[in-house]
C-alpha cells in the first residue's frame, strides 16, 4: 500500500512551502488509494513549542488536509530510537565519538585553510588495527553512523530522476546527540521504517540527506522508500521566498480573508500543472495529480495571482457561507449586522468587486453604517436646482412598493418629471444614502437596504445636504 507522510518540525507556523508539501503527499496517497500519515518531528527541544504544534494542526484543518494516522510525536518514541541505535552499535554500524565542539571547530578551520571540504575526519571511528584515544572523563559522547567508505548510493527520484552520490563524499554523521536525543537523519529513518512509509515526498532541500538515510536503512536491513523531492518556492522576483513575498502562516491567509479552496488550488499549481488548467476543485486535483508532472525547476509565488484566484472562488461561493465568514471582519469594525436580515443578499451584490473576505467586509461597511458625503462631492454631483427632485423622491419612498423593479421605475419617473438624466438621480442618491458614488445597481441596493433604513438615512443626511449644496 502507498503510505506517504508529512513531518513538520513545530518550530513555527505552517507556511506555504510546508503546506504544499503536505498537499502533494496527501494528494498522492488519495490518488493511489493509500494512507497519509502526520508526524511531528519535535526533537529540536530548544525551538519546538506546543503553540507551533497547534498552529500546524489548525492550518491543516483549515485547508482540509486530513490524515489517516497520527499525529505521531518523535519525543514520545525515545525508547524505540534507543533500541535501534543499540542495534547499530552492536552490529558495528555506529560508534561513540568524544570529540568536543572546540576540537571539531579547530579541525574544520584547518581543513578550510588547506582548501579541503570541512568534514568529520573519523578520529573516533573504529578500524582494524587503529588505536583509539582514551575517552576523556566527564564527556557525554555523541553517536555517529559508520558511513561506508566505498561504493555509491543511487536512487531514482520520482521528480529529479536518477541521483548518485559516492560514499567517499559523505562523512560519519551524528545520529544521537550527547543528551540522547536523535538527530533528524536518524529519527526520520526509524520513523519511516516503523510507519511503513512507501513514498517520501518532501522539499528538495533534503536531497543531500537522502543518501545518508539510505545508508542507515541499508545498515538496518530496512526497505528503501521511493523518494520525490519537490523544487523550492521562490518569490516573484526570483529571490528565496520570505515574509515580504507571502511566506507567512497559512492561517494568516485565513485571517486576511482568503478561502481555503482558493489557497489549495494555488498551492497545487506551484510547480505542478495539468495542461493549461488554472482553476480546479480538490477532487479534480486528486484525480489528475501525478509526480511526473511536478516541475524540475523552482516555482514562483505570485500574490496577485493568488488574489485573482481567490476572487474567482468568492464569486462562486454560497452567500450564506460568506455571511458567516464575513461576520468576524465586520465585528472587528464595530459593525452589528443583526439589524439587517439581508446580509446574504448584500454579499451577492458586493462579492463580484472584491478579492478577499476582508475586502468584502469593507465593501459592506456602507450598508450598515451611514457615512456623510463630503461637501465637495455633494456640490459636484448635486446642484441646488435638483433638490426638489430628491424632496419628491423622499416622499415617494414612503409609499412605493419596496422591490427592485418598482424602485427602478420610480427613479426613472422622477428623473423624467424633473428633466434630469438617470445619472443625475442615481449618483447623488448614492451620496445621500451611502456617502459614496460607487455602489452596485441602485434599485437592488435600495431593495436590500429596506424602506425604513432608507428613509432614516434620507432624514439624517438632509440637513447636511441643505447646508453644503449651493
Amino acid at each position: 500500500m502507498v503510505r506517504t507522510r508529512f513531518a513538520p518540525s513545530p518550530t513555527g507556523y505552517l507556511h506555504i512551502g510546508g503546506a504544499r508539501t503536505a498537499l502533494f503527499s496527501w494528494a498522492y496517497a488519495r490518488k493511489m488509494g493509500g494512507e497519509f500519515i502526520l508526524r511531528i518531528e519535535d526533537t529540536d527541544l530548544e525551538r519546538s513549542t506546543q503553540a507551533s504544534v497547534q498552529a500546524i494542526l489548525d492550518g491543516m484543518a483549515w485547508l482540509g488536509i486530513d490524515w489517516d494516522e497520527g499525529p505521531y510525536y518523535q519525543m514520545q518514541r525515545m525508547e524505540r530510537y534507543k533500541e535501534v541505535v543499540d542495534q547499530l552499535l552492536e552490529e558495528g554500524h555506529a560508534y561513540y565519538c568524544y570529540a568536543s565542539k572546540d576540537e571539531l571547530d579547530v579541525m574544520r578551520e584547518a581543513q578550510k585553510a588547506r582548501g579541503d571540504k570541512p568534514r568529520y575526519d573519523g578520529r573516533w571511528r573504529p578500524e582494524t588495527g587503529k588505536a583509539l584515544p582514551v575517552p576523556p572523563p566527564g564527556v557525554m559522547p555523541v553517536i555517529r553512523f559508520k558511513t561506508p567508505q566505498d561504493g555509491v548510493v543511487t536512487f531514482n527520484d520520482m521528480i529529479k530522476g536518477p541521483i548518485s552520490v559516492a560514499n567517499a563524499e559523505l562523512d560519519d554523521l551524528v545520529i544521537v546527540r550527547g543528551d540522547g536525543v536523535p538527530t533528524y537523519n536518524f529519527g526520520v529513518v526509524v520513523d519511516d521504517w516503523d510507519m511503513r512509509i512507501s513514498h517520501v515526498i518532501r522539499g528538495d532541500d533534503h536531497v543531500n540527506n537522502t543518501p545518508r538515510q539510505i545508508n542507515i536503512l541499508n545498515a538496518l536491513g530496512a526497505p528503501i522508500p521511493t523518494y520525490a523531492h519537490v523544487p523550492m518556492i521562490l518569490g516573484n522576483d526570483g529571490e528565496r521566498l520570505s515574509k515580504r513575498h507571502g511566506a507567512v502562516s497559512v492561517l494568516q491567509y485565513r485571517d486576511e480573508g482568503f478561502l481555503p479552496e482558493a489557497l489549495l488550488n494555488y498551492l497545487a499549481r506551484l510547480g505542478w500543472s495539468h495542461g493549461d488548467e488554472e482553476k480546479f476543485s480538490l477532487d479534480q486535483f486528486v484525480e489528475w495529480f501525478d509526480l511526473g508532472h511536478v516541475s524540475h525547476s523552482a516555482a514562483r509565488f505570485d500574490g496577485s495571482k493568488l488574489a485573482w484566484l481567490n476572487q474567482q472562488y468568492l464569486k462562486e461561493a454560497d452567500n450564506t457561507r460568506l455571511a458567516e465568514l464575513v461576520q468576524p471582519f465586520l465585528h472587528a469594525q464595530n459593525i452589528d449586522t443583526g439589524s439587517n436580515d439581508n446580509l446574504a443578499g448584500l454579499i451577492g451584490l458586493v462579492k463580484e468587486r472584491v478579492n478577499t473576505v476582508a475586502e468584502l467586509a469593507d465593501g459592506l461597511h456602507i450598508y450598515f453604517k451611514q457615512n456623510l458625503a463630503s461637501a465637495d462631492d455633494l456640490r459636484a454631483k448635486l446642484p441646488r436646482t435638483a433638490l426638489p427632485a430628491f424632496e419628491q423622491l423622499k416622499q415617494d419612498f414612503a409609499t412605493v412598493a419596496w422591490e427592485a423593479p418598482a424602485l427602478s421605475q420610480l427613479l426613472k419617473d422622477t428623473a423624467q418629471a424633473f428633466g434630469l438624466k438617470m445619472g443625475q438621480i442615481g449618483m447623488p442618491l448614492r451620496l445621500i444614502l451611502f456617502g459614496t458614488a460607487q455602489t452596485p445597481a441602485i434599485d437592488q441596493v435600495l431593495a436590500l437596504l429596506g424602506r425604513d433604513e432608507t428613509l432614516r438615512r434620507f432624514e439624517s443626511a438632509w440637513p447636511h445636504i441643505l447646508l453644503v449644496v449651493e
